[in-house]
């Protein structure tokens, strides 16, 4: 079982184990080892979102990169699907990119792009695991002439910007489109703005003065609802909420609907269709996706293919069957004809290319959607219990499943947080509102909430 690496890499509170600078800097020559295998240069990229920590945790993979020979290319504060890009684009080894998503700024994480701009396996982080926490590797350094460099690469952002706006249409422009965007004081506080300026849009930005602690700070993905009221308030005619690492989206409508990644998919679908892009007419999405979307897709001839919580794992399924289409509800949007990750500014591009080229708004794209009644409830745990060991919590989930002619309920522990995660679903509000009150209170008895 894996020790440091969850769902998306290593995540914690940061300064605390696992996430430390003696980690960090074990991680760096673990990575720089592993492509050693592989290359002789050792070129391994290095980005981040804007928490204070980050600082700590940069110059310590540096140090355990350059201590092994190989090179560290530093970006400074980049989002994470930018990460994808350059590393390909600048022909390096691995990306290691410094953030903890759209956690508070005191936590923070470690990401993995091996050289094809995809999320190292299951496999590739257990073999690194061994070299940090194992001993491996402990004799193996450079010396003199052979330790590596540390090199700043100052046009970075507008690699990836021009990148960004090529996935637009050449025949469109978002001349006429007034946007709202929170940045939620992350990694795409300065980019964003930049990308959709300049294809032609009236942007009106928020949330895009990082001091290194208010990420995602009642801003961006997390509170949708911020953005939505900025839609009226400025009469604007989409919103769109990233969040602190941007490699997702929630969209707010010109009526101040929040659009969530389900909403996305059916839209991004549909259009694909109709252009003859969509990949052997499938979209993969996971548990967590509303019933809607599934019957949504099929009533256009679109299969849905599911797999369990983690844009990685979407990411995997792609690649196996072939799509080129998928996401989660959360808002990771994987485009994979671009970037084989998710990616909030490439997601919004592709739906305001959408909206340009039908001539709707957002809500007159999002009307044929209708989402079934779904309530997802996170309960803060002191440990991860298996469920098969909560005997009362289990009793009352086979209840509550008897209780459902039409639904679904999900039971989960997030892979990122000390958290339990409980999905209802069903055709009726009430019945939702009724099983997730009883389910809390189950899982409540069992002793391992916080």
């Amino acid at each position: 079982m894996k020790k440091l690496f969850g769902t998306d890499g290593i995540r914690g509170k940061a300064n605390s184990y696992p996430m430390t600078p003696e980690i960090a800097f074990r991680l760096g020559r673990a990575i720089a080892y592993y492509c050693s295998k592989d290359s002789s240069e050792g070129k391994i990229i290095i980005g981040k979102d804007t928490r204070l920590s980050g600082y700590m945790l940069e110059h310590a993979l540096v140090s355990g990169i350059t201590s092994m020979g190989a090179a560290a290319l530093l970006v400074g504060p980049m989002p994470t699907p930018a990460m994808s890009f350059l590393v390909q684009s600048m022909r390096a080894d691995a990306a290691v990119v410094i953030s903890a998503s759209h956690n508070r700024y005191d936590d923070n994480g470690l990401k993995l792009f091996s050289s094809s701009g995809t999320k190292f396996p299951d496999e590739t982080e257990e073999e690194l695991e061994e070299l940090i926490v194992g001993q491996k590797i402990d004799q193996i350094r450079a010396y003199g002439a052979g330790i590596g460099k540390a090199y700043r690469i100052t046009d970075a952002a507008g690699r990836y910007i021009v990148f960004a706006k090529s996935t637009f249409p050449r025949s469109l422009s978002l001349k006429g489109l007034k946007l709202s965007i929170d940045c939620a004081n992350g990694a795409s506080y300065q980019i964003a703005p930049t990308i959709f300026g300049e294809l032609g849009a009236d942007v009106s930005a928020h949330h895009i003065a990082p001091n290194g602690i208010n990420i995602n700070d009642n801003c961006g993905a997390l509170y949708p609802e911020n953005v939505a009221k900025k839609v009226v308030d400025e009469h604007a005619n989409v919103g769109v909420a990233f969040d602190g690492d941007g490699d997702r989206a929630i969209f707010s409508d010109e009526l101040g609907n929040v659009i969530d990644g389900d909403k996305v998919l059916m839209i991004l679908a549909e259009q694909m269709k109709n252009l003859g892009r969509l990949a052997n007419n499938t979209v993969v999405a996971t548990i967590m996706s509303n019933l809607g979307l599934e019957v949504g897709l099929r009533e256009k001839g679109i299969e849905l293919i599911r797999t369990d919580v983690g844009d990685r794992n979407v990411a995997v399924a792609m690649r196996k069957i072939g799509s080129n289409l998928g996401g989660e509800q959360s808002g990771h949007i994987i485009l994979s004809e671009f970037l084989p990750t998710g990616d909030g500014i490439i997601t919004a591009l592709a739906l305001f290319a959408a909206m340009k080229s039908t001539g709707k708004k957002l809500s007159e794209l999002t009307h044929e959607f209708h989402k079934f009644p779904q309530k997802v409830v996170s309960v803060a745990v002191k440990e991860k219990r298996p469920i098969e060991k909560m005997k009362r919590f289990g009793e009352a989930i086979e209840n509550a499943k008897r209780m459902l002619e039409k639904g679904r309920i999900i039971f989960r522990y997030s892979g990122t947080e000390n958290k339990a995660r409980i999905m209802i679903e069903s055709d009726s509000s009430d019945l939702v509102e009724e099983i997730s009150n009883s389910l809390l209170y189950a899982i409540r008895q069992e002793g391992i909430c916080v």
